[in-house]
């Protein structure tokens, strides 16, 4: 019986768990959801057509997987936890056998996570909260890009990849220069078990084209390392922060800024993707940072 039509609630959580001799892993951020209806609104979220590819990150207990396969949905799903990886391989013996489940037991962070599943494809995923800026570079670093991400995060770390400028981050900035990012579902924690200390968040993350990018990979290797440095010190004037962690003169750097119409007291936070893009390309090369990195 797929997931979508099974009511689910903390206190059925904890009788699968504890019939299949599970427990949850704190070192491994383990909250398993427990909520029909926010399930369903991520199935909503996912609409995954017949025969569509799913890259699923975390699959815990299978609930999210159970709900994709009866869409349709072809799935590779990669799980950490050995105990769970075999409760998932008994749940889906079927789908396993008949191809429409992939099954990975192993660490995410050592997988070639664009790789996984032929393109296109889309991730859905109730992300281990402790690997979610990691996984997100993966997956839109470099291609075959997904063409769509179905996220739960935590909602702080959520907030902070749709945040606009006057509360950026180095990490709001490399996904919006990748992608359209909004937060679809706010979501309490009762709808886990167990529950988390936080408020969660489901985000959709949709990539821009392939060539919507600088062409050069080395110019955005720079742009980068130039954020980075920025981020260094987020909260000082960028005239002052470019000038010390980037190997330029102070009038280079407010050169710079003039050409970018970028006023020069403005703080890192407060600069939108655009606004950087046309700052690299005021400053032009700029040699090693002071980390030794080559910006």
């Amino acid at each position: 019986m797929g997931a979508s039509r099974t009511r689910i609630d903390p206190a059925s959580v904890r009788r699968t768990m504890r019939d299949a001799g599970l427990r949850a892993r704190h070192s491994l951020s383990q909250n398993f959801l427990a909520d029909t209806d926010v399930l369903e609104a991520i199935l909503a979220e996912a609409a995954p057509g017949p025969g569509a590819g799913i890259l699923e990150i975390g699959p815990g207990l299978g609930l999210l997987t159970g709900g994709l396969l009866d869409a349709g949905a072809r799935v590779t799903a990669v799980e950490l936890d050995r105990g769970l990886a075999a409760f998932l391989r008994e749940r889906f013996d079927d789908e396993l056998a008949d191809g429409r489940l992939r099954l990975i037991e192993g660490d995410a962070l050592d997988e070639d996570l664009t790789r996984l599943v032929p393109p296109p494809y889309q991730v859905v995923a109730n992300l281990p909260y402790h690997i979610t800026s990691p996984i997100m570079h993966r997956l839109l670093g470099e291609p075959p890009r997904p063409e769509r991400l179905v996220l739960m995060v935590q909602r702080e770390v959520a907030a902070r990849i749709a945040a606009e400028p006057g509360a950026m981050s180095y990490l709001s900035v490399f996904v919006q220069y990748h992608a359209r990012v909004r937060i679809a579902i706010d979501v309490p924690p009762e709808a886990f078990e167990p529950e988390p200390a936080v408020r969660s968040a489901v985000i959709i993350v949709e990539p821009y084209p392939d060539d919507d990018r600088l062409a050069d990979p080395a110019d955005e290797d720079a742009l980068w390392r130039l954020v980075q440095a920025a981020f260094r010190e987020r909260r000082k004037m960028l005239h002052n922060v470019l000038a010390r962690q980037l190997p330029l003169e102070p009038a280079r750097v407010a050169a710079a800024l003039a050409t970018a119409a970028i006023d020069p007291d403005r703080r890192p936070q407060t600069l939108a993707v655009g606004e950087w893009l046309r700052l690299l390309s005021a400053l032009g090369e700029i040699g090693t940072d002071r980390r030794g990195a080559r910006a």
